[in-house]
């Protein structure tokens, strides 16, 4: 018999690897405990951090208990898997102030009340108490050398002579199978939840669970998606696009998921959200018979801006969206008009005594970007290609206070896609 929540990762093209068939069954019994590190190394969790997060929901909605591992102690040392180098080393005051800015993320997708409720742990509640000694005798003895460097983590780190490997990540995922015997034994979990460069890391814990608490666990893993372009998910020509609102808005977040390519929209709905398998396959219908009206990216936006920041940012955003798109953003309110601002090239403009020195058209599309040169746009101007704040404007056109939306904010479109944001000194 195959679980909900196995099939569940099945058909959104998520499941990678379990690692005993004898899973399925496991699952059969309700209010099963898994659970899934997080890496406290920054202080926002990124949209990469969002598919672990949502496997727990999904975990959760399968009738089964999700458990949060962040990696207190674990943080100050650093996963190698995926890395090419070493990480730089972050302090204890960073790590715990790191870990109190991601909480909130959790408490926003998954359920922290009723029969099937998550909770969160701190790895350092147990790791910072545990003995050198105490680790090499009880724990380090079930690990074989041979088998830690032949993984995947470790293997092609000592294959890089500059890079290397040091004894410090070297140890980590004798720390993360630690992590999986102390949670088995302390609150009864018995799966762990991972992406697939993890898998490692979960047959270790597995497998020390086995041996000191003479105990069944499992492993699962998902794929490690990326775009259709081969790119990682979360990044952004931008930079990486953060869950914390004060790093990445949720106007900037909702643009992120509404830019999506057509090739990637259905799958992200898949991945991403909770929306059924019916609506899913509505949203594909609707896109292939109307592929401009882009109904899976603007689904998308508001879906995981909804997830993730709320349903009246959510709505704010696609309004911001919507004026973007229609060229007029005279309807937008102050901070709306920031965080559009914010996320468009543009200038800084400096004030005078009279308020603003009224600044030639002409030369702002060049100092913004919008234009090449003077010649170049001078040919935008006069073939009424420019429009600032929504409005046409002229070939001698200037800014003048009565240009800026609430005192601070001059949009200059180009064409029907082309902004630019001309902005007021504070």
């Amino acid at each position: 018999m195959t679980s909900g929540f196995i099939a569940d990762l099945t058909w959104r093209g998520l499941l990678h690897q379990t690692t005993s068939e004898q899973l399925s069954n496991h699952l059969e019994t309700p209010g099963r405990l898994a659970y899934c590190g997080f890496d406290p190394t920054s202080d926002s969790l990124t949209v990469g951090n969002l598919l672990p997060i949502t496997v727990l929901a999904r975990w959760q909605q399968a009738g089964h208990r999700p458990l949060v591992l962040m990696g207190g102690a674990t943080g100050l040392i650093g996963d190698p898997s995926g890395k090419s180098s070493e990480r730089q080393l972050i302090d204890a005051e960073q790590v715990r102030h790191n870990i109190a800015r991601q909480r909130p993320i959790f408490a926003r997708i998954l359920d922290f009340s009723g029969h099937h409720a998550a909770s969160i742990v701190d790895n350092a509640d147990w790791l910072l108490r545990l003995g050198f000694i105490e680790v090499l005798r009880d724990v380090g003895k079930h690990f074989s050398v041979n088998q830690m460097v032949a993984r995947d983590s470790v293997a092609s780190r000592l294959t890089q002579r500059e890079q290397g490997i040091s004894y410090t990540e070297f140890s980590y995922m004798i720390l993360q199978a630690y992590d999986f015997l102390h949670l088995y034994r302390t609150a009864g979990c018995t799966v762990q939840l991972g992406g697939a460069d993890q898998w490692g890391n979960i047959c270790s814990g597995i497998d020390l669970v086995r041996r000191i608490a003479s105990g069944d666990a499992f492993g699962v893993t998902n794929q490690l998606v990326t775009k259709s372009d081969g790119t990682k998910i979360g990044k952004s020509e931008a930079g990486a696009i953060y869950l914390n609102a004060d790093r990445t808005s949720p106007y900037r977040f909702h643009q992120y998921w509404l830019n999506s390519a057509d090739e990637d929209a259905l799958k992200f709905l898949k991945w991403f959200t909770f929306l059924s398998q019916s609506r899913v396959a509505e949203i594909a219908t609707e896109q292939a018979r109307d592929p401009a009206a882009r109904s899976a990216q603007k689904t998308l936006a508001d879906e995981m801006t909804t997830l993730v920041h709320g349903e009246s940012e959510s709505r704010r955003a696609a309004l911001c969206a919507t004026a973007l798109f229609g060229g007029d953003l005279r309807s937008l309110d102050e901070q709306s008009a920031r965080d559009v601002a914010a996320d468009l090239p543009g200038c800084m403009l400096a004030r005078d005594a009279l308020g603003v020195n009224a600044k030639p058209l002409l030369e702002l599309l060049v100092e913004t970007g919008l234009a090449a040169s003077k010649r170049e746009a001078r040919e935008f101007l006069e073939s009424g290609a420019v429009q600032v704040n929504g409005e046409r404007v002229a070939l001698e056109a200037t800014l003048t206070n009565a240009s800026f939306l609430h005192g601070r904010f001059a949009f200059i479109r180009r064409g029907k896609r082309n902004w630019a944001v001309a902005q007021l000194s504070p």
